[in-house]
């Protein structure tokens, strides 16, 4: 197992190195819009658009060749010196240590409710199969998990904030961060967040619970007198949760996080998201390779933390010569 671990830590590494530098090449081979309206407003003032443009790399620092300029980025990604955030006028590091914040207050409340309603939806449908409950349930899962979450943001907007005036339309920072009055615009961003989550998570918790509902020590349980309720936690939930637990963690992380990028933009609430969005529009390279490691890295270790739970959880399962 500590072979194993070891092995994908450094996997985690190198994917990382990869993504990253899919993205710097991306950033560079993309045209700078910024460098390109500062040229422009130079040349209709008279200016030299050629060493207006060269001041501003330079000032960016995107001066030398495509390589040097690689090179110090991923030595400054790999040391946490990510430099300057164009776009903020501030450290990338000072930029994430405040946006953080906001996206936790959408992405954690969201996470528990898809582990709390997801398992429970899920095993209440599974002992309660082909049942007016189940096939709603259902319904709700495959709901959850078709609509696009941007399209779903867009009509709880237009619905609960425009029509009817019930929560505000986008998110204002200066709200105080302990009140019901920011509860309130957090409201649409959890649902949005949670919908998908929380179908994904149901539709896992049914399947599992299924193969058990109908198992003979089940039937004996319930011969000698146990409750319906300690029958389903204790002999059908407990074994359920060696899988479920494992696909949870990978899971969960990935859908919170893209679904979060999408979520921050449409409600304005300043996030990794939403700041990794404006870095993306400013071509401000060191934040966008700051908030694309961030999200990259949580992924790939928690894939790995799912592995290790899987054997933890089970100990048939070898890493070193398979199952046992």
């Amino acid at each position: 197992m500590t072979r194993y671990v070891c092995w994908r830590l450094l996997w985690a590494v190198v994917a990382t190195c990869f993504v990253l530098t899919v993205t710097f090449g991306i950033l560079s081979a993309s045209p700078n819009p910024e460098a390109s309206q500062a040229a422009w407003e130079a040349a209709q003032s008279g200016g030299d658009p050629t060493e207006t443009r060269e001041i501003l790399e330079q000032r960016r620092g995107e001066t030398g060749s495509i390589a040097e300029q690689y090179v110090d980025y991923m030595v400054s990604m790999a040391t946490f010196d990510w430099g300057e955030s164009f776009t903020y006028d501030e450290p990338v590091t000072t930029v994430i240590a405040d946006a953080w914040v906001y996206s936790a207050i959408t992405v954690v409340p969201a996470t528990v409710l898809a582990v709390v309603l997801g398992f429970a939806i899920g095993l209440y449908s599974a002992t309660h199969q082909y049942t007016k409950t189940d096939y709603a349930a259902t319904f709700v899962a495959f709901f959850g998990i078709s609509i696009p979450n941007f399209w779903f943001a867009i009509v709880l907007v237009l619905v609960f904030g425009e029509l009817l005036g019930l929560t505000p339309i986008s998110y204002d920072s200066e709200v105080p961060f302990w009140s019901l009055a920011h509860l309130s615009y957090l409201v649409l961003p959890i649902t949005v967040l949670a919908t998908s989550a929380i179908a994904s998570e149901m539709r896992y918790a049914r399947a599992e619970a299924l193969e058990y509902v109908g198992a003979a020590w089940i039937k004996t349980a319930r011969a000698k007198g146990i409750s319906e309720l300690q029958v389903t936690l204790r002999h059908v939930f407990r074994p359920a949760l060696v899988p479920l637990i494992t696909i949870l963690i990978a899971d969960v992380v990935g859908i919170i996080f893209a679904t979060a990028y999408i979520v921050e933009v449409i409600f304005g609430i300043p996030g990794l998201g939403y700041v990794s969005y404006q870095a993306l529009v400013r071509m401000d390279t060191p934040l966008v390779l700051a908030t694309t490691l961030i999200p990259v890295f949580l992924t790939i270790v928690a894939n790995l933390c799912q592995d290790v739970a899987y054997t933890m959880l089970d100990p048939r399962i070898d890493y070193e010569g398979g199952s046992r």
